[in-house]
């Protein structure tokens, strides 16, 4: 007997899908499954089925003052089921990060920030000493279900004067843990520039916040795309959205998906204070700020899905397919008129709003939006 059986339910393609779990696992997939023994049914009537979603940029402990949130509220309330808190935490408490997160209903991952502090403080990197590799390795082997990347925030109110160090620092601890460990780096404001900071990222690095409207970004003064971004970009580093407060523009996204500079993933960089004032709010409405641009329903899913899985070795996640893990977002596209605003400010209307109905985290099924 099956643990839950999805009925009719269809593929972001369309198609009819419905899914048997057992024990956390996907058991059973067809466009109709017979003979069906189950402890619970539910019926998708038509409803969009997909892989869980994964949001690999997110600030979710708690415990912090400047960026913090609780997991679930970004995570099964809005249709994520993975979240990746992107670097919150550094060695001195992400042991406590991992602790208190055990019990939240949303899988919570993390990268490890390269300062021991992690973000107590907008400046955690204006002080090199807190860079302690070998106490960042330790964490990294004491965690390895829980610590998936390293973090580097490299803009001049996180490195005040250190400009690159701490991305060479990162680098060389990457280095030390086989060359394939996941870098992020965060781009803001210069110093340091964007050019030195992309010199020093190689193939599957992961630059978020590629798409922001600042000086220090991929458009030059007559709106082109430097040149040295289209050779980080053709030598295999990855740009994802990042959208965050102040880190996705509608206009820069507009030129470079028309010259080809295309995503590889989409995050939110999304916090308690983003998400309830906006302009962030969840998921959702990040995908439909994407879809503006021509991305259809199946290529934003894989960029919340299949790449994030890919980009962070998550090799259990982000499909659906037998014996991967049963992490499943249900979800409605309702003709609705809304407003969608970017990090600058600036409004684009849509008729397509993507609600989601369901998040399936291991099996264990809950309403998105609601508590259970």
């Amino acid at each position: 007997m099956l643990d839950l059986y999805l009925k009719n339910g269809k593929t972001v393609d369309g198609k009819n899908i419905e899914v048997g779990i057992l024990d956390g696992k996907i058991m059973a997939l067809s466009q109709h499954l017979a003979d069906i023994s189950a402890k619970k049914t539910v019926d998708l009537k038509g409803r969009f089925l997909s892989a869980g979603w994964i949001d690999d940029h997110t600030h979710c402990y708690e415990k912090l003052s400047l960026y913090f949130d609780d997991p679930d509220e970004d995570g099964t309330k809005t249709g994520v089921t993975t979240v990746i808190d992107a670097g919150s935490t550094g060695s001195d408490n992400i042991e406590d990060f991992y602790k208190i997160t055990r019990n939240k209903k949303t899988n919570v991952l993390a990268m490890i920030n390269i300062s021991k502090t992690g973000i107590l403080a907008q400046d955690e990197l204006g002080d090199i000493s807190k860079i302690q590799e070998n106490q960042l390795i330790k964490a990294i082997y004491d965690y390895p279900d829980f610590i998936v990347g390293i973090k580097a925030r490299e803009s001049h109110s996180v490195v005040i004067n250190n400009d690159v160090l701490p991305l060479l620092a990162a680098k060389k601890i990457q280095h030390k843990l086989g060359g394939n460990f996941p870098l992020m780096v965060h781009v803001g404001a210069n110093p340091p520039e964007l050019r030195k900071i992309l010199n020093l990222m190689g193939k599957n690095d992961i630059l978020t916040h590629a798409y922001n409207g600042k000086s220090n970004g991929i458009l030059d003064d007559q709106e082109n795309i430097k040149s040295f971004v289209w050779e980080a970009y053709r030598r295999g580093v990855i740009f994802d959205i990042g959208h965050g407060t102040d880190s996705f523009n509608f206009k820069t996204f507009s030129i470079a998906i028309k010259d080809g500079l295309v995503p590889k993933s989409i995050s939110t960089d999304i916090y308690n204070r983003n998400r309830n004032n906006g302009p962030v709010y969840d998921m959702a409405t990040t995908l439909e700020k994407i879809m503006l641009f021509g991305f259809s329903l199946s290529q934003v899913i894989d960029m919340v899905t299949k790449e994030p899985a890919k980009n962070f070795h998550l090799i259990t996640k982000g499909r659906l397919q037998l014996g991967f893990d049963a992490d499943i977002t249900v979800f409605e596209i309702q003709n609705k008129n809304k407003v969608l605003t970017d990090s600058n400010g600036n409004k684009r209307s849509t008729d397509k709003s993507i609600k989601p109905v369901y998040s399936i985290v291991g099996g264990k099924i809950y309403k998105a939006g609601g508590n259970n």
